[in-house]
């Protein structure tokens, strides 16, 4: 019996994906709910596998092509599951010899948990993924697993003992020295594309801009920093603190945390907030649902394990849908000001950016001072100039008196 290998339900919203990689080839015996291939969406990376025991006979999609919910991938042979199974388990029993050795790059063991992330990076680098002990949950490989085991090889190599060789010259030509390179765009980054080119095409986009002084923030985790981790197994980041100052300013200015609908205003009175974080493949923005409810060590958690989910490349359709408000935080990468661009249909996006010591005037004097430039991005159509300027002001209020957010909150 010829079983179809289906383009599954990918999550809400998600219709179209990219074929990235088949992590099987055509002839390859696959067990029942192994993974053939992995599908590359605009919001995560998706593996597709076996419904039934069997032989891949047939892949009608190459990698690269674009495929939707429902479309055909390839073929199992499910009539020869039973002697593959045989054949499988008598080539394991039999020892092996020199010519049937491991070599680098072969395909992972059927009980190994590999990251797509990761598996993609063994690909590149030509690593056994058997070779690997993985430290993620369950004992799956992830990114990090690889760059180690890539790094220990390397030291490994640079301390043995090489064959003198004649030495190599280095030539160079016009033609070397003029180099280009082609790459196909990922769906994400066409997705990633697409949406911002509609962000600014489709909305009366403006950015208002004011500077906050991170000095009382900067004291106040200084002083409990240590208590914190020591209670929570956390630290205390900035984030935290403009994400409580932001739904403060949403619930006082609730259209910047509504989207349009045609010719209605539909404003929400939940708050989940999207935290921008800059991913391999472009950006992602993770969302922390109900993110009011939440205290400071419950939204510093949040943010650690989306961290820790987008450098694994584990991030789920779910953890992305959604969110009525976006913070994006430039600053990491050194970003001194910029104008952020709205996360569709959201009508606002906070940016920060980089802490700096500047001189500034307090009670007739000049003091120097951490400050931070903030930016606002708004929709016009339905959030005025004084709104937005209220907004900004009220959350830099906050930040300069933090204790205020136990109050606001």
């Amino acid at each position: 019996m010829t079983i179809k290998i289906i383009v599954p339900e990918m999550g809400e919203s998600v219709i179209e994906a990219t074929v990235h990689q088949w992590l099987k080839k055509e002839g390859d015996f696959v067990q029942a709910g192994e993974a053939l291939v992995e599908l590359e969406t605009d919001k995560v990376n998706l593996e597709v596998g076996a419904k039934s025991a069997g032989v891949l006979a047939k892949i009608t999609v190459p990698e690269g092509q674009d495929v939707k919910v429902g479309d055909v991938l390839g073929l199992i042979n499910e009539e020869i599951k039973q002697s593959a199974s045989q054949l499988a388990i008598s080539s394991v029993a039999s020892p092996p010899d020199d010519h049937s050795a491991p070599k680098a790059n072969q395909e992972t063991p059927q009980t190994q948990l590999v990251t797509p992330v990761a598996s993609r990076l063994a690909h590149e680098q030509n690593v056994d993924l058997a070779k690997v002990r993985g430290t993620g949950p369950e004992g799956r490989v992830t990114k990090s697993d690889v760059e180690q085991f890539v790094q220990k090889q390397t030291v490994i190599e640079d301390e043995t003992p090489k064959q003198s060789a004649q030495p190599a010259l280095a030539i160079t030509t016009e033609s070397t020295a003029r180099r280009e390179e082609r790459q196909r765009m990922s769906r994400r980054r066409r997705t990633i594309a697409q949406r911002l080119l509609e962000a600014s095409q489709s909305t009366a986009m403006l950015t208002t801009f004011n500077e906050v002084n991170m000095n009382a923030v900067m004291e106040l985790r200084h002083r409990r920093n240590e208590a914190f981790q020591a209670r929570y197994g956390l630290k205390l980041g900035i984030t935290s603190f403009f994400i409580k100052a932001s739904i403060s300013a949403l619930k006082a200015f609730p259209r910047l945390n509504a989207e349009i609908q045609g010719d209605e205003i539909l404003l929400k009175y939940y708050y989940d907030i999207g935290v921008a974080v800059g991913a391999e493949e472009g950006l992602v923005v993770p969302v922390i649902r109900d993110a009011d409810r939440l205290s400071f060590a419950e939204i510093e958690r949040r943010i650690k394990e989306f961290a820790a989910k987008t450098n694994d490349g584990t991030l789920s359709v779910e953890d992305l849908r959604g969110g009525t408000f976006t913070i994006t935080n430039g600053g990491v990468f050194g970003s001194l000001l910029s104008t952020p661009i709205i996360n569709l249909p959201q009508v606002g996006i906070l940016g920060l950016h980089k802490i700096e010591d500047r001189p500034v005037a307090e009670a007739g004097q000049v003091v120097i001072r951490p400050m931070m430039y903030v930016a606002l991005s708004y929709d016009h159509r339905i959030v005025d100039g004084r709104e937005a300027v209220q907004f900004l002001v009220h959350v830099k209020e906050l930040i300069g008196d933090p204790e205020r957010l136990l109050l606001e909150g």
